[in-house]
């Protein structure tokens, strides 16, 4: 049976990227080698690093001044290795869900915290809006959580302040075109539309390090990776090899431009059926709904249908809707690799599973 992959991270992959990948796993580019097994520093490997962060620059059409990293730790790390690098005094941040909530939390170690929006009480069913004349214009960076993978929210435009823009694009990045030039770092685990899981993507503007009012550890110091290409310590090789066969595909198939208009598509598609489908309902509001994780619930006169429902779409090769735990509900992760074809076996599942009851 064909499985239909909607897991929102580690998500899936085109199967291009991953037939490619495992070659390399058995035989890294003719050396004998396992992709697994080569050092990090064997001169075919280099080559690897140096294109992903060339089809980066060139995906995203990074300007000049700025360096794209990889390391290890996921987004999680960099909650608290971005304030570490770059909070002087205040830095400004925006609550629209659990992860935004947690990036907060660590920057209150190196200093103030200014908190001048928030989706919290309203269960972060929307992403918060009009701030922008909230943010403190000493503010060091305002920092944004652009996709919100849990509530199925999302913004996707860069704000227009007068202080360096930070976000974390973990559930979007690639996904769509983004004005680089006004942030001083975006950062991104691989594991939804990057990579598999394992390594960490960091795009930071070389001429915004170095001023924290704090001596950092080697490791948390951007400016270590920046000065050693990535390469002070053992990288993830093999994520690093999938990540580069994935922007490869990104880019034969249209760039991110041409990726910005499939996930509205699979969107638009699949939240018509949510809103025509007497079972279902959208937990978030119109404006804030998000292309890369749609989140919909069973109406409430059908409540005890969840679960059937779930076991029926399983049935049908439909895997990874099941919402996240803190929510409940469905959660259809569409990311860069998921195909219209995925999408409409889903939206048929929702069809039969309302005319079966």
């Amino acid at each position: 049976m064909k499985k239909y992959n909607f897991n929102a991270g580690p998500s899936m992959l085109p199967r291009e990227v991953i037939e490619n990948t495992a070659k390399q796993l058995l035989d890294f580019n003719g050396s004998g080698l396992s992709l697994m097994e080569i050092s990090h520093r064997a001169k075919d490997f280099q080559p690897v690093v140096d294109e992903c962060v060339a089809l980066f620059k060139e995906l995203l059409d990074i300007p000049a001044g700025y360096s794209v990293i990889f390391l290890g730790g996921g987004a999680s790390l960099q909650f608290m290795q971005i304030p570490a690098n770059f909070l002087v005094k205040k830095a400004a941040y925006v609550n629209s869900g659990v992860w935004a909530k947690k990036a907060m939390k660590e920057a209150k170690l190196f200093g103030e915290v200014v908190e001048v929006a928030s989706s919290a009480d309203g269960g972060y069913t929307s992403y918060p809006k009009g701030f922008e004349a909230n943010v403190p214009a000493d503010a060091d960076y305002l920092h944004v959580c652009t996709n919100n993978t849990i509530y199925g929210t999302e913004c996707r435009k860069d704000f227009d302040v007068k202080v360096p823009l930070v976000a974390d694009m973990s559930s979007d990045i690639m996904s769509r075109p983004v004005d680089v030039a006004k942030y001083n770092a975006i950062y991104a685990g691989a594991q939804k539309n990057l990579a598999m899981a394992g390594v960490t993507v960091i795009i930071v503007k070389d001429d915004a390090l170095g001023k924290a009012p704090r001596e950092l550890p080697t490791m948390l110091d951007y400016r270590t990776h920046v000065e050693k290409g990535s390469m002070f310590n053992t990288p993830p090789v093999v994520p690093i090899y999938s990540m580069l066969e994935n922007l490869r595909w990104l880019k034969k198939n249209g760039g991110v431009e041409a990726a910005d208009k499939r996930a509205h598509e699979r969107a638009a598609a699949l939240y018509a059926e949510i809103d025509r489908n007497k079972l279902f309902k959208g937990t978030v509001e119109e404006a804030s709904r998000s292309v890369m994780n749609l989140c919909f619930v069973m109406n409430e006169d059908y409540a005890e249908l969840e679960k059937p429902f779930l076991d029926f779409a399983t049935e049908r090769g439909i895997v990874g809707i099941k919402g996240h735990r803190s929510v409940g509900g469905f959660r259809a992760s569409c990311y860069n690799a998921q195909t219209m074809e995925g999408v409409k076996a889903l939206i048929q599942a929702m069809k039969d599973f309302e005319a079966k009851h």
